[in-house]
């Protein structure tokens, strides 16, 4: 039901007659099968779109394994819900490894672990790049006193290094600019200006395979205005065919420059 609506709204907006174009359907849809979304108060932007890209995967898996039921020739075939891939997963998907080194015996452990969002904290309170962002991520972090590991190797807990790398860059790979953040027990917004660039952001420097995808263009921008209990959401998009920068402020869609792209209210970025 929330994909079809979905599929409905994308329609309206690319072939549709108006200038603007309200998702007011999809929202009512949505809201039903997630009731904390359908009450008109401020919610995270984040949150919301990790739930949604959730809610169309398991939508659109359920459509393959279906297809797939039906193509079985076999009689008597075992019943599933498809491979678990669809659409969603194959554009936004990526993975993370987290390397595990006993500061000991120097044992290394490898974990692997699925993202669609990376959250990237941001090392300062004024002025950074995205780059610094990405740095301060994946810095190896060493694990020491309550933090130590078991190490089969040892036997024993230990103190350990662990770091981070990209093994599969998804298609389209979404930063998190974690701008809610405690500090002296209150939770605050992070004003801090974030420089990201609009064209070619390597990550080759952050992923350990080789031969893959690692240069990527910007291609949209949430905002947040506001504060903590307050605030207004707006986007910059990127038009696919005349590659024209467009912002989306409620019913107002107007095209805009590429220098009015660079935003201090960038909350999600889209590469």
């Amino acid at each position: 039901e929330s994909a079809t609506a979905f599929a409905c709204l994308m329609t309206d907006m690319w072939f549709g007659e108006f200038d603007c174009v309200s998702p007011e359907a999809f929202h009512s849809i949505f809201g039903k099968r997630y009731p904390a979304f359908s009450r008109r108060t401020q919610h995270d932007a984040q949150e919301f779109l990790i739930y949604v890209l959730d809610d169309l995967h398991e939508a659109f898996k359920e459509v393959r394994a279906q297809l797939e039921e039906r193509q079985r020739p076999e009689p008597g075939a075992t019943k599933g819900r498809g491979n678990g891939k669809s659409v969603i997963k194959t554009l936004f998907e990526g993975q993370l490894s987290y390397s595990t080194r006993c500061l000991r015996c120097k044992a290394l452990t490898e974990r692997h672990e699925s993202f669609i969002v990376l959250s990237l904290p941001i090392p300062s309170t004024r002025v950074c790049s995205l780059q610094d962002c990405l740095e301060c991520f994946f810095q190896p972090e060493s694990l020491t006193q309550n933090n130590q590991i078991h190490c089969e190797w040892c036997g024993t807990k230990q103190d350990a290094a662990v770091k981070a790398s990209i093994t599969q860059p998804p298609q389209i790979i979404i930063f998190h600019l974690k701008r809610f953040a405690w500090q002296d027990k209150h939770r605050r917004k992070l004003s801090t200006t974030v420089c990201y660039p609009f064209s070619n952001l390597d990550l080759s420097p952050y992923t350990s395979t080789l031969f893959c995808k690692t240069m990527y263009n910007l291609c949209a921008v949430v905002n947040h205005a506001g504060d903590l209990d307050y605030g207004h959401y707006t986007a910059f998009c990127k038009h696919s065919v005349t590659k024209h920068w467009y912002s989306f402020d409620d019913a107002q869609v107007i095209k805009i420059p590429d220098s009015a792209v660079q935003a201090d209210t960038a909350y999600l970025l889209f590469y």
